[in-house]
């Protein structure tokens, strides 16, 4: 993945912002105290860097630095940079006053500097509010996580897409109607919500604590479609961004434990548990099953639990998850296979409800690799894997397990060990290509799939022929199409291969979609996970959904 330069280069342009040819009119970048460490943390409280926010404040009138630093400081403004690895921009009108086309010619470029930002939210007072409200919510809310103003005056309508929206000030009542008018076109998206605040006397940090609290800090929005989110996305190129929760472990009664564990003298290794509150401390025996996460390549080792969408199945379905810092960094040592196996057995010596007969793991990108590779050399251990973006590789990359070297110990196992595995993927992938008539021979994801029908004893089907499916190349069961009320309507392609009467490997392709995470997937991971436990002792695979007749297999 490139993801890391990318985001460093995006990094400078937007603290450099106001040194750019029109965009005079930034006359203030404040950013966290604290620095972001790209290729894992060296921090390992907080957040990570995926998805942080950008304040764009457009103040009521021409301000000098001075008046900048004096807005922000009201808002108090800076802990919350410092807590979310953060940065605030204060946006001058470019005239004496705003100018509706002027001012949004420069918004856009300013948005383009940043190279479609995954967490932007619009702050406006007075006559930045009337700003907001008139011109950048009707022309740019579907790619906008959050709107707050304070004062201004009504606009007319808001992007059909609708926007998350905070509106304080005495005509906040009135203000907030066109936003309300275009979210009630969305009732199924919880996340687009409209908080109304008249009260005129509340001070501005009030203010922007509440609405962080409400709306600001609930949600962010980016855009992966026909593209991958950090390749850059000019203004409007890829229509309404997605808009996704930005995790919020108290209000889900998850608690995060960091675990930094010293290995030797002078190296430690690093994992993060998110325990659901009641289980942690109250769950009886051998009654909670786990969830291992794995970040992709070089990632921040928070990457999956904030951006994957386990947190939040697991806070709706109450089980245990972890994130490993896996790879390792130049702080943290790499687990590799056998320090995430040895991982686990810890867990469970130190966590007596845990159930080591339900274990799952999925991964992003190299993780999703690294999790597929555990399915077939560690599948005593684990009860389903899966991931997102990433299978087996064909050849030698960066000392991943290889095809080769897979497909020979699930020819050993095969037929004698099940494993059931979940393939997410999206079809505008560009790292990771997914298979299409011309590149479907030796494709990353087809190398699993193949793999895991030899391990588990099934037909090998290594010709595709997309006459028969045209997305995946051969006839699966249980076929669905999915719309999801994600960006513009991004559609969920899935479908099962069975043994018997078994499903064991699940394939979705989110169509059009780039190399990432799709946080509605994790749920249709999670669905397919559950339904199977592996016997403790015997080590047999166990299918919850079966009748009687698949024998010793059910329970």
């Amino acid at each position: 993945m490139n993801k890391i330069a990318l985001a460093l280069t995006a990094l400078s342009l937007c603290l450099a912002a106001s040194a750019q040819p029109g965009l005079e009119n930034v006359i203030l970048t404040q950013r966290a105290a604290i620095s972001i460490s790209y290729g894992g943390p060296t921090r390992a409280e907080g957040r990570s860097y995926n998805f942080t926010p950008i304040f764009c404040i457009f103040p009521d009138g021409k301000l000098d630095q001075a008046g900048a630093e004096a807005l922000l400081s009201s808002l108090e403004i800076q802990p919350l940079l410092d807590a979310q690895y953060g940065t605030a921009v204060v946006v001058n009108p470019i005239g004496d006053k705003y100018d509706a086309q002027a001012d949004f010619d420069a918004f856009v470029k300013l948005f383009n500097l940043y190279r479609g930002p995954g967490n932007l939210k619009l702050v406006g007072f007075g006559q930045g509010a009337t700003f907001v409200n008139q011109v950048l919510a009707p022309k740019a809310g579907g790619q906008v996580a959050g709107i707050l103003t304070v004062g201004g005056k009504p606009g007319k309508s808001v992007d059909p897409a609708g926007v998350p929206a905070y509106v304080a000030g005495k005509s906040a009542a009135k203000v907030a109607k066109p936003y309300q008018q275009a979210i009630s076109e969305h009732a199924d998206e919880p996340l687009l919500q409209v908080v109304v605040n008249p009260d005129a006397k509340v001070s501005l940090k009030e203010v922007f604590a509440d609405a962080w609290k409400q709306v600001l800090g609930k949600n962010y929005r980016y855009n992966n479609y026909k593209h991958t989110h950090y390749e850059g996305s000019p203004f409007g190129q890829y229509g309404s961004f997605e808009l996704e929760p930005y995790l919020d472990c108290e209000s889900m009664g998850i608690r995060r434990i960091i675990v930094e564990q010293p290995t030797g003298r002078d190296t430690k290794q690093l994992w993060y548990e998110y325990w659901p509150e009641e289980l942690l401390e109250g769950a009886p025996e051998k009654s909670v099953p786990v969830m291992v996460l794995l970040h992709g390549n070089m990632n921040d080792p928070r990457t999956q639990a904030e951006t994957s969408g386990f947190i939040q199945v697991a806070a709706q379905d109450r089980f245990f998850v972890v994130e490993m810092e896996w790879q390792g960094t130049p702080n943290y040592q790499a687990m590799g296979h056998d320090g995430i196996e040895s991982v686990l057995y810890q867990l469970f010596a130190k966590y007596p409800q845990l159930d080591p007969s339900r274990v799952y793991a999925e991964g992003l990108s190299a993780g999703s690799i690294t999790a597929t590779a555990l399915g077939i050399k560690k599948s005593h251990v684990f009860a389903a894997v899966g991931g997102h973006s990433g299978g087996i590789f064909g050849g030698p990359f960066k000392g991943y397990t290889t095809k080769d070297i897979l497909w020979d110990e699930a020819t050993q196992k095969r037929g004698a060990v099940e494993m059931p595995y979940c393939s997410v993927l999206g079809t505008a992938d560009n790292v990771v290509p997914y298979i299409k008539p011309d590149n479907w021979k030796n494709n990353n994801y087809l190398n699993a799939w193949n793999t895991y029908e030899q391990m588990n004893g099934m037909d090998v089907v290594s010709e595709l022929d997309f006459t028969a499916d045209p997305v995946f190349g051969r006839q699966l069961r249980d076929r669905e199409t999915i719309v999801t009320n994600k960006g513009d309507g991004i559609v969920v392609e899935t479908g099962q291969l069975y043994k018997g009467s078994v499903p064991l490997i699940k394939i979705v392709a989110v169509m059009d979609y780039g190399h990432w995470n799709f946080q509605p997937t994790a749920r249709i991971m999670w669905d397919f996970f559950k339904q199977y436990r592996r016997d403790p002792v015997t080590k047999q695979l166990i299918y919850l959904g079966c009748s009687t007749s698949e024998g010793a297999r059910c329970k």
